[in-house]
């Protein structure tokens, strides 16, 4: 239902699914899984296009560290207006828009004459991004209630596939068509396509599910989560949520620069490298079945501590291509399968069930705002320590603090994955 005041708690996860074939969710949940592969995509064609569009507009390292990870202000920007939003008007109407701005934000990119414009379009993209993402996470933590954890890891196989595949379809496209600019307006109609196919293919019984139960009983088995959003849970995870966007945008945003320009790889190469990255985001699925099941807080530690020990094999260490791919997908597995698919779920299970949509929203603003500026951070350490200072401290020692902030949360004040009989 579409309102504008809060939606009735009489509607229910269980109710809705009941009123759906099992063909029509599967058909809208892949058919939102795919929208959000797309939005992968669309983020990933600018990083190995990086090097070329520098030298065409000539923009210096730092400018071009925030043109590839400042968008992301954009999805920040979009968290918690879109969460507050999410649980009052209609989300799959959210999703279409979405999609239609991050498109046309996209299309506008390969129009851009210099720094300023151009950081105008990526910040539109960004927007639409961060509303998508938002929104659909609410989606997910509302219709699979006590499975979002993994929910979200088979939406984080779709977002891995996405990055395995945006570098290889953007750069081969540009190769053929002769020009950088190519990549951005396929993926701009491809964004205007899938939009239709959701209006079409996604039932409203889906996306505008609620959480909680209908019963007294289910309404007071929450009171152990704190009334407000804004609690002690939230800010740990939070702290791990911006450790994690600082990090895995960090290597994201200049890891093809640095390949190519400190390693010596060819364009090619660093396009698979990044890839082989988001085949490791693919491990989502087993990282959001493991979160279902076991101390969110431990995992996240566990995947902090990956993380940071594959960063400093691939900065300090590996030089050989074949290692700089292994690495690359592991870095994957670690920081986007395991963190970013654990800490999404977790931002919402530390609030109660009907704020889902400003869980979601949190994790959006907090994550990406440390994202936005990863890339310029990056590059200001490059500067001043090399590429192997700036892996060390932003990527491999910043894990720290991501663990010091999960000691803040008490999984005991959280909503358990499994419904409570």
């Amino acid at each position: 239902m579409s309102s504008t005041t809060e939606r009735p708690q009489g509607d229910s996860p269980h109710a809705s699914s009941q009123q759906l074939t099992k063909a029509s969710v599967a058909i809208g949940f892949a058919v939102l899984c795919a929208s959000y592969m797309l939005n992968a995509m669309d983020r990933q064609i600018f990083y190995p296009l990086l090097p070329e569009i520098r030298t065409e507009l000539g923009f210096s390292l730092e400018q071009g560290g925030l043109l590839a990870t400042g968008f992301t202000l954009g999805l920040a920007l979009a968290g918690l207006p879109t969460g507050y939003l999410a649980d009052r008007l209609s989300r799959k109407a959210i999703v279409v828009v979405s999609v239609l701005v991050y498109s046309l934000g996209t299309l506008a990119i390969p129009l851009a004459v210099g720094f300023v414009d151009m950081s105008v379009y990526r910040l539109v993209s960004g927007i639409g991004e961060g509303v998508q993402a938002t929104a659909l996470y609410a989606v997910i933590g509302a219709f699979f209630f006590h499975r979002r954890a993994l929910a979200a890891g088979v939406v984080g196989v779709a977002f891995g596939l996405g990055v395995f595949l945006g570098p290889l379809i953007g750069t081969g496209f540009a190769e053929s068509w002769g020009t950088w600019r190519a990549p951005f307006f396929l993926f701009a109609a491809a964004g205007l396509v899938m939009s239709l196919l959701i209006v079409v293919t996604v039932s409203r019984k889906m996306t505008e599910s609620v959480t909680g139960g209908t019963t007294e009983a289910d309404a007071t088995s929450y009171d152990h989560v704190p009334a407000s959003p804004y609690n002690r849970n939230t800010l740990g995870i939070g702290i791990a949520c911006a450790v994690s966007g600082l990090v895995f945008y960090g290597y994201l945003g200049l890891y093809p620069t640095f390949l190519r320009e400190a390693l010596g790889f060819a364009p090619d190469q660093a396009a698979f490298a990044v890839s082989m990255g988001g085949l490791g985001a693919m491990m989502a699925l087993p990282a959001g079945w493991l979160g279902d099941r076991f101390n969110q807080a431990r995992l996240l530690m566990f995947a902090m501590v990956a993380t940071a020990v594959t960063a400093y094999l691939m900065y300090q260490v590996a030089t050989a291509a074949p290692a700089q791919y292994l690495l690359s997908f592991l870095m994957g597995t670690f920081a986007s399968g395991f963190l970013f698919t654990n800490c999404s779920t977790a931002m919402q299970r530390a609030v109660r069930p009907r704020q889902v949509g400003r869980g979601a929203g949190l994790f959006i603003l907090t994550y990406y705002v440390a994202a936005a500026f990863s890339g310029l951070l990056f590059a200001r350490l490059v500067g001043a320590l090399g590429w192997d200072g700036a892996g060390l401290w932003q990527l491999t020692l910043l894990p720290v603090l991501g663990v010091a902030g999960l000691l803040l949360v008490d999984p005991a004040r959280m909503v358990l994955p499994r419904a409570p009989k």
